[in-house]
């Protein structure tokens, strides 16, 4: 628990009876690799924090080609947006890489909190923000930057990944093909 309450240090100081009150409000569970928390279709009704382990979010489109929009390792939060705040199905999986430890926090405990450490608010406002300059930019970036600019700022912002999840999924990620994905990591090892 001591993980998930240093995320929250970042952005705002909690009593020892806050932190209390916050933890109680969270389910602890254990997966093994290639579980399924969310389906697309489903409503999400979870946001999820990574203790230990990886995790992904991504959808199937009608080709059936995966698309990762997102992974999660230790130290960060992983949900359908979408799904989550417009209470609607989603069209994302979110789906367990490797066994994993996480903690999940349902909406109705979140609005819970709201009420009761309103500075809470401002932590998931902050999370929010983050994450929406990050998935603009990265946006930005599979308009604008060539493949191997967009797999130098992956390796950057998830280095300890690269050698941790399957090629085709930071393929997808990075929005090229696999087989691209290789002759493009065969070219720039060879540099």
């Amino acid at each position: 628990m001591a993980l998930i309450l240093e995320n929250i240090a970042k952005h705002v100081s909690l009593t020892p009876e806050e932190q209390a009150l916050f933890l109680s409000k969270l389910e602890t569970n254990t997966y093994k690799a290639k579980t399924l928390l969310l389906n697309a279709g489903e409503v999400c009704k979870h946001s999820y924090f990574v203790n230990s382990g990886i995790l992904r979010s991504f959808n199937i489109n009608d080709n059936i080609v995966e698309h990762v929009l997102s992974f999660a390792c230790e130290g960060w939060w992983i949900s359908d947006m979408y799904s989550y705040f417009s209470e609607k199905p989603g069209q994302l999986f979110i789906e367990v890489l490797e066994e994993a430890e996480v903690l999940s926090l349902s909406k109705e405990n979140q609005e819970q909190l709201y009420l009761e450490i309103p500075k809470l608010e401002r932590f998931f406002r902050i999370l929010i923000e983050n994450s929406l300059v990050a998935n603009q930019q990265r946006l930005m970036d599979n308009l604008s930057l060539p493949a191997e600019e967009r797999f130098e700022k992956f390796t950057k912002k998830y280095g300890t990944l690269v050698h941790k999840v399957p090629q085709k999924q930071i393929a997808s990620f990075i929005g090229v093909t696999p087989e691209f994905f290789s002759k493009m990591k065969a070219r720039l090892l060879k540099k």
